[in-house]
């Protein structure tokens, strides 16, 4: 397991006069896998940008062991934390190599040579996403669930031991997002990657992930395990949604029930 603790206190983060969350302290645990869940609107992805420093508070701030994440070196900071945004671009005809090597950005020096370490993480990031035999493939050619493992190899070869995703399995049917959930996790069980998602699917994130952060139209409503946080009364707050939580028949987790 990392030791990479990230922290809220006291944040409050806006958009122009728009505030989007207020006075919200938090801690992420190291080494697990998070889901940040909430209804649109409530601040799930703000806040995953302040977590990685691409949104500055209005008041707070974001600690990274300790240290306000502002005062982090940028590429110290890149080499520690990586973050996969909503629908991120890549150029047209690019293949899924050259999209992975460009994760080794921050371990390179300006017009530095490509390396062997550098080959080295590219190749270790595309055999964990089980894209070893697609590195020449065209990105625009491959399935939604292949190009999002693709993403996934990209902050890989980053080689950081954080990772923030905005919202990695939106546009994926069922079985890719099973697919890249599942990826996630081995990625953490196997390696100790903290690993924070912002996600929409309640009984997806309570499988699969061990901490829960629910957030509502008022703010942070519950975190936990999610056995903690998957409650009627927590859904009602955060959803307006009457629901029963029942065992999930396959693993146990909560599985919600709408009524």
């Amino acid at each position: 397991m990392n030791d990479l603790h990230l922290r809220a206190e006291g944040l409050s983060l806006a958009y122009r006069d728009r505030r989007v969350l207020d006075d919200l302290t938090l801690a992420l645990p190291a080494g697990r896998v998070t889901a940040l869940l909430g209804p649109n609107g409530c601040g799930k992805s703000t806040l995953l940008k302040a977590f990685a420093r691409l949104l500055s508070p209005t008041a707070g701030r974001v600690t990274l062991n300790g240290r306000d994440i502002h005062a982090e070196d940028t590429r110290a900071l890149a080499r520690t934390l990586a973050i996969l945004p909503q629908s991120p671009l890549a150029p047209e005809g690019i293949t899924v190599g050259d999209l992975v090597g460009r994760g080794r950005a921050p371990w390179r020096g300006f017009l530095a040579p490509w390396s062997a370490a550098d080959a080295a993480a590219t190749a270790r990031a595309l055999d964990a996403v089980g894209m070893a035999d697609l590195e020449d493939r065209p990105l625009d050619e491959l399935s939604g669930g292949q190009r999002q493992r693709a993403w996934i190899a990209l902050v890989l070869a980053q080689a950081t031991g954080l990772l923030l995703l905005d919202e990695p399995t939106t546009f994926l049917d069922l079985p890719h997002q099973i697919e890249v959930l599942s990826l996630l996790r081995r990625l953490n069980r196997d390696d100790g990657t903290t690993v924070v998602s912002v996600l929409h699917d309640l009984n997806l994130a309570a499988r699969f992930c061990d901490h829960l952060v629910l957030l509502g139209p008022r703010g942070l409503v519950a975190t936990g395990s999610p056995a903690e946080v998957m409650t009627p009364d927590h859904l009602l707050a955060a959803f307006g949604l009457r629901a029963l939580v029942v065992p999930d028949p396959v693993t146990a987790a909560p599985m919600v029930v709408p009524l």
